[in-house]
């Protein structure tokens, strides 16, 4: 034996006798596999921390370098597949979740990844088998007997659906979600008999539950079968006498084959239980209120409204029901109190909204409360045009210029002249308000487009006449418009003190004079305005005692001018 052989034979027995070095060499081939699956095993590491972040491109790049290593593992190439069904590309991810399943046929969320994608592709029938053999074997897939049951009814595959749902039924026992689709086959397939039993089936296994009850007293209604439905619900009714529901069934039943008298005693048993729905209460009460008007209808009415208030707590829609009614009977301030009531509770009904801001408007109108609801208008509704030009009038009308402008200009922007009767009113509010703020230029503009789209509205024309009168520009345009407004209305005292502080302004005081007369016999409680501006007529036609027991008249009023104190110290006009 040659040295070289010995100390091959030394280096064997050294490596032998010690515990830190493994017991045989790998060959080359096998070192380079063991090396593969390190790497393939730190690239699906990486991919699986990108796919928590959503970052499917990385993830995707790192499962792909995982595969090339590592071609055979059914788990990477589902990952894959995972990764591109969260990037909506099923048709990609075919291929990738179908080789998952065919290397594990024992993994069945490989399996129920490939019916997931088939499902989006559009191909239910091949997502329909996938399921079919998973609920097949044994008990332990059986949850997904009621999708396979769903995929079948959407393709219209009815007996394969029956098959699977009772299937399910086997497993799960008598439940609603089957019984309902077992019946919605039978009454497709006209056999009625089979979908009662069904649901007679169900009502016996759960006792005690109306819905199962009023479910199939829906279906035998629908199908005709009013006696039948009728003999249920009184039997029902024997078992469990205090489900108001029930009592609601009998009550549209026995109402159907015209016993009224025993309809309405179940009508008020219902409305005197505290547990029945007050949604279904106001529901019943409106359903009375469309009959014919009768004194028998306005009896009921009243009974039901009695038991409402005393058996059901504060609710938007009893108060809503309550305050249709007022309406309808013309007790429009009454009505739209309960109204209130019922929007303070749940400010969501965009129509109720309406009638409430609208409503209260009016010659004493509280626009301090009705920005309440304007405000729950563009707070609840922020994408309507209409709630933010309610909100910028009733703002306008109290001064609130700064505010009025921002919403008023909102209401514009989000109308984008789709509504072209809201832009006109929204322009000549906003030219008001503008003006109260001293931007003047820019009020007179909107006054402009306000009248493009209405040459005739009285308001636009009389403040605009008004405000260029004040600030003594164009008075030849402010006479004609606000000449127009007093031909038509030649009894308003407002116009035709615009009117006469217009011809002041130009100094045709005669005639100014003549509309001021006017004013004062067509105004019953003249303002503030008014006297002060005849006081000023009155001293440019010479009549300056007169003129300062007008002044006086104006002074501690909040609309007089800083000017007025001066005028009755001196006893003469000031600007």
């Amino acid at each position: 034996m040659n040295f070289k052989n010995i100390l091959v034979l030394v280096f064997l027995v050294l490596i032998g006798s010690t515990s830190a070095f493994p017991q045989e060499t790998l060959s080359k081939k096998d070192r380079k596999a063991q090396e593969n699956a390190t790497k393939s095993t730190r690239y699906f590491i990486e991919g699986e921390k990108f796919l928590v972040l959503n970052e499917l491109e990385k993830s995707y790049f790192y499962f792909q370098k995982a595969l090339e290593l590592s071609p055979e593992e059914p788990a990477i190439h589902y990952k894959i597949a995972e990764v591109l069904v969260k990037a909506n590309e099923p048709a990609k991810a075919l291929p990738y979740a179908g080789k998952a399943a065919e290397l594990d046929g024992e993994n069945k969320y490989y399996s129920l990844m490939l019916a997931e994608i088939y499902t989006n592709l559009k191909q239910p029938l091949k997502a329909a088998e996938i399921l079919d053999r998973l609920t097949a074997d044994g008990e332990s897939n059986q949850q997904y007997n009621l999708d396979l049951a769903s995929i079948y009814l959407n393709a219209g595959e009815l007996e394969k659906a029956l098959v699977v749902l009772d299937r399910a039924e086997e497993y799960y026992g008598v439940l609603e979600p089957i019984t309902v689709q077992k019946q919605r086959i039978y009454l497709k397939n006209n056999k009625l008999d089979l979908a009662i039993e069904e649901g007679e089936k169900l009502i016996q296994a759960k006792p005690g539950n109306p819905t199962y009850v009023l479910n199939l007293v829906e279906i035998l209604y629908n199908n005709n079968r009013v006696d039948q439905g009728l003999d249920l619900v009184m039997k029902e009714i024997e078992k469990y006498p205090n489900q108001p529901e029930l009592q609601m069934a009998a009550h549209s039943l026995l109402k159907e084959k015209g016993r009224k008298e025993e309809s309405l005693n179940f009508l008020y048993q219902a409305f005197s239980s505290t547990d029945l729905d007050p949604e279904v209460k106001s529901r019943a009460y409106l359903a009375q209120l469309t009959e014919l008007k009768t004194i028998e209808r306005e009896s009921v009415l009243d009974s039901l409204e009695i038991l409402m208030i005393e058996f059901s707590p504060e609710n938007a829609s009893i108060y809503g029901a309550l305050g249709e009614r007022r309406i309808q009977e013309d007790q429009q301030q009454e009505g739209i109190s309960y109204f209130k009531k019922s929007l303070l509770l749940n400010p969501k009904d965009a129509k109720m909204l309406e009638q409430v801001i609208l409503g209260s408007f009016g010659e004493n109108a509280d626009f301090q409360e009705v920005e309440k609801f304007t405000i729950m208008g563009v707070d609840e509704f922020p994408q309507s045009p209409e709630f933010w030009f309610y909100d910028g009038v009733v703002k306008s009308a109290q001064k609130k210029d700064t505010a009025a402008v921002a919403s008023l200009e909102k209401a514009l922007e989000l109308n984008s002249g789709r509504n072209q009767q809201l832009d006109q009113v929204a322009y000549g509010s906003l030219g008001s308000s503008l003006y109260n703020r001293g931007e003047k230029e820019k009020a007179f503009k909107n006054f402009d487009e306000a009248l493009k789209l209405n040459p005739n509205d009285e308001q636009v024309l009389n403040n605009y006449a008004y405000f260029l009168s004040l600030e003594k520009v164009n008075l030849e345009k402010a006479k004609a418009m606000s000449e127009k407004v007093v031909t038509r209305f030649p009894n308003n005292g407002t116009f035709l003190d615009t009117y006469s502080w217009v011809l002041f302004q130009l100094g045709e005081y005669e005639e100014a004079k003549k509309y001021m007369d006017l004013a004062f016999q067509n105004e019953i409680e003249p303002s503030g305005v008014m006297f002060e501006h005849y006081g000023d007529i009155l001293y440019h036609l010479g009549q300056k005692t007169e003129a300062i027991t007008y002044w006086k008249k104006a002074e501690g009023s909040p609309e007089a001018s800083e000017t007025l104190s001066l005028k009755i110290k001196e006893g003469k006009y000031h600007e």
